[in-house]
């Protein structure tokens, strides 16, 4: 079956959000234009119920079907936020706003999600109520993580919860998915190694840190070579070092260095953060140095239930015919998994086609996905509360 027809007509309405929202990029959790525009939008469309500031700036709009004789509550979720980047595309609607741009989609998932809920209030066929989730702060805020801290899940008894996001790629139209885990935890660490300073050409009289700090980013890859199954899939990386000293002849007294743990088995996160303190403070201990480990958590593993991901592999074939059900997961992280973690649902990817991949500056969103994005959307609604 192709996209519900209903969407061809809102084409060009919604294609017009899309752009206007692209054009006016806002960051993190400062969404304020973007969340009032949906929140009004909303509110014309006829949802029950719209409600802002939650999760900080999150939107929540409540459609009821027909009937409700089960109880039953579908929660189904977009992201708001932009990115600080400044944009390359080139397109008339091209970003205002110097220094920011939607270089993930988001302003297609804010605007398919709505085009979803106008179908869903205007027909309203299904038995239970819809919770569309607007959110932001995506791109490293948590604001998945502060909608469910705000009572998102209990407040409105949501039941299971759905999402989705473009992917540069895959072709226009076609949705890949996985049960389990589908993309990575992200945690994040700062090290700081101390030794004795001094003249670059008395090293014996130092405690060189840039030496030390070159054997801890070789040692730590052994965590990822030698002491973690590999059959599971771990990255360390170590991104910035930064000495305190920019004078050739110095050896610096400080080396700090930050860095990213990606794994995609919570046993495997929890293991990493305790092997990397004692490979960290050991290598250190060994050359004569100190070093401080600061280990952070952020998003957690995105796991799909398995019967969840049945669920929404179904709608997609219903909308499109090609849907990749064994997608290889993704080393990147997602905050949707804040509201997976509460609640049985799944996430899904739908083709962007052959674009710039996302996080980049020239890319953008593909307005043809829209029917298939806003079809699945309304079809997961329709399918797990069937009309009585």
């Amino acid at each position: 079956m192709p996209p519900k027809n209903r969407f061809a007509e809102l084409l060009p309405e919604i294609t017009a959000w899309r752009r206007d929202f692209h054009e006016h990029p806002e960051l993190l959790f400062d969404v304020h234009r973007t969340a009032a525009k949906v929140a009004d939008l909303c509110r014309g469309f006829g949802c029950d119920e719209v409600t802002e500031g939650i999760g900080r700036t999150g939107v929540v709009a409540v459609i009821k079907g027909k009937s409700d004789t089960k109880g039953r509550v579908i929660g189904l979720r977009a992201d708001m936020d932009a990115l600080p980047i400044k944009e390359q595309t080139g397109v008339p609607y091209a970003s205002k706003t110097p220094g920011k741009m939607h270089a993930c989609g988001h302003d297609g998932h804010t605007a398919m999600l709505l085009g979803a809920a106008k179908y869903l209030a205007e027909t309203r066929n299904f038995d239970g109520t819809v919770v569309c989730i607007f959110q932001p702060a995506e791109e490293g805020g948590g604001g998945g993580r502060e909608m469910v801290q705000d009572g998102l899940i209990s407040r409105w008894k949501i039941d299971e919860v759905y999402g989705m996001h473009n992917m540069p790629g895959i072709p226009v139209g076609h949705f890949a998915i996985r049960p389990g885990a589908l993309m990575a935890a992200a945690d994040q660490f700062e090290i700081t190694v101390t030794g004795k300073g001094g003249h670059a050409a008395k090293p014996h009289d130092c405690i060189d840190t840039t030496v030390v700090a070159a054997h801890i980013i070789v040692a730590v890859q052994t965590i990822v070579s030698r002491n973690t199954d590999p059959m599971k899939q771990l990255v360390i990386s170590v991104c910035t070092v930064e000495t305190d000293s920019t004078a050739h002849n110095v050896i610096p007294q400080v080396v700090k260095m930050k860095g990213t743990v990606r794994t995609l088995d919570p046993k495997v996160q929890d293991y990493v953060e305790q092997r990397l303190a004692e490979v960290v403070e050991g290598t250190a201990l060994a050359l004569g140095a100190r070093a401080d480990l600061s280990y952070s958590r952020g998003y957690p593993v995105t796991i799909n239930a398995n019967e969840h991901t049945d669920f929404a592999a179904e709608v997609a074939k219903s909308v499109s015919g090609h849907v990749d059900t064994d997608t290889p997961p993704l080393m990147g992280a997602e905050d949707f998994s804040f509201m997976l973690n509460e609640r049985p649902g799944a996430y899904i990817f739908l083709g962007n086609g052959d674009t710039a991949m996302v996080h980049h500056p020239a890319y953008n969103f593909d307005d043809s996905a829209i029917p298939f994005g806003s079809s699945w959307y309304a079809g997961m609604a329709e399918a797990r509360m069937p009309a009585a």
